[in-house]
């Protein structure tokens, strides 16, 4: 039915007059859709069954668990902190609409913890989607171009990096920044230096510092605060800390604390992680080679020590589970735009971000997190150590043959 809908309204989106310019608004509806109807007009020289539809939407389905956790654990933590305070109800149209679909905030009840996490994730994902979705549409407009697939992607990736009480209108200027600054100036997607979600990410992350960190940004409950773990552990004695949290490593494995609303789920992220490997969208080498840089890290603080910082204390197992390490590698590291392109760039690239994630989040006393900064940093050398790689290359298949 949907076809034959688009075939009907087709011959309006050929014509010369005011339609012309929305041209790829249908294009993409198409391609999103049904496969591409257009082919190359000769022999093609590479023959793959995987396209950037396909991997966006492979993306989107290792995605799902970390959706699944952030509803649940932004519902399940502020409907802890609803019994703490006193509260009986959500603030403004949120309490309505889960009047209307039965919610109680009842923490132990899964459905009640979904819908009130929805009701906090799912404006945010519109608002980033829409907005988005706007600046990709005027960019092919006026490129005549067809319109991406990725921008989904990339508000949903955006979106999970986020606390729950972020203000609309700052996702609306973050994905703005990070589409417009972060991708279309280079060309659009596939062309991008950086992430589009990370530079959205660290736009509103230095501009507006009071709603993306602090105690009173974790919990979607007014005037409640609640520090994440990793932030905890920063001001003080890391075993205390574990106590006062009556936190396990499997509680924190599982995802149910305070934190960015898709980040506090490792196991989520390793679900996703077998995925995109799998499907050779994430490279392994990139993965693995961030795990050994962060444990040499770890390592290294661990023989130095400190007592005046706590955070040099703790294990690697530790440092897996809290904070977004996790999500950040899977996720943003393994990105194949904005990674090292070559085999033996990645194993540089990967053991790259994880050093200097674990050396941020250690050594910097006032954000106690550094898995997104190490990644920005990281995909910055990345074509510099792609040149060094290619170098190496030439020079021994020179010498080989000379």
């Amino acid at each position: 039915m949907l076809r034959n809908l688009l075939d009907r309204i087709a011959p309006w989106f050929e014509q010369d007059g005011g339609l012309q310019r929305v041209q790829p608004v249908y294009r993409a509806l198409d391609h999103w859709l049904y496969d591409s109807g257009r082919a190359t007009p000769g022999p093609p020289h590479v023959r793959d069954a995987m396209n950037l539809q396909r991997m966006n939407w492979i993306l989107v389905v290792a995605l799902l668990p970390v959706v699944f956790m952030a509803l649940w654990n932004t519902g399940y933590q502020a409907n802890v902190a609803m019994l703490e305070t006193g509260l009986d109800s959500a603030p403004g149209w949120r309490a309505a609409t889960l009047g209307a679909l039965g919610a109680v905030y009842d923490s132990t009840s899964a459905w009640d913890n979904l819908t009130h996490g929805g009701a906090y994730f799912l404006p945010v994902l519109l608002v980033a989607t829409i907005v988005g979705g706007l600046w990709q549409i005027l960019f092919a407009s006026v490129r005549r171009r067809p319109i991406g697939e990725g921008i989904f992607v990339t508000s949903l990736l955006f979106s999970l990096t986020l606390p729950p009480g972020i203000p609309l209108w700052q996702v609306a200027l973050g994905i703005s920044f990070g589409v417009v600054i972060g991708q279309e100036v280079f060309g659009g997607v596939g062309r991008n230096v950086l992430h589009p979600a990370l530079v959205a990410w660290a736009f509103v992350f230095f501009s507006y510092a009071s709603e993306m960190s602090g105690d009173t940004v974790w919990v979607a409950v007014d005037g409640f605060t609640h520090a994440t773990p990793l932030m905890a552990i920063n001001a003080g004695d890391a075993t205390a800390v574990m106590a006062t949290f009556d936190l396990t490593w499997w509680e924190a494995f599982l995802g149910s604390t305070p934190g960015a609303m898709g980040e506090t789920s490792t196991l989520a992220c390793l679900v996703g992680a077998a995925l995109l490997v799998l499907t050779g969208i994430a490279s392994w080498r990139i993965l693995l080679s961030a795990l050994v840089g962060a444990a040499a890290c770890v390592a290294l603080f661990a023989t130095l020590g400190d007592e005046s910082n706590p955070l040099f204390a703790i294990p690697l197992h530790w440092h897996l589970v809290v904070g977004g390490f996790a999500f950040g590698l899977v996720f943003l590291a393994t990105d194949p735009v904005a990674s090292a392109q070559t085999n033996a760039g990645r194993w540089i690239y990967g053991f790259l971000v994880g050093s200097l994630a674990i050396l941020i989040r250690v050594a910097n006393p006032g954000y106690p997190e550094g898995v997104m900064l190490a990644i920005l940093l990281g995909s910055i050398f990345a074509p510099l150590i792609d040149w060094f790689v290619e170098q190496v290359n030439i020079r021994r298949r020179q010498a080989r043959y000379a």
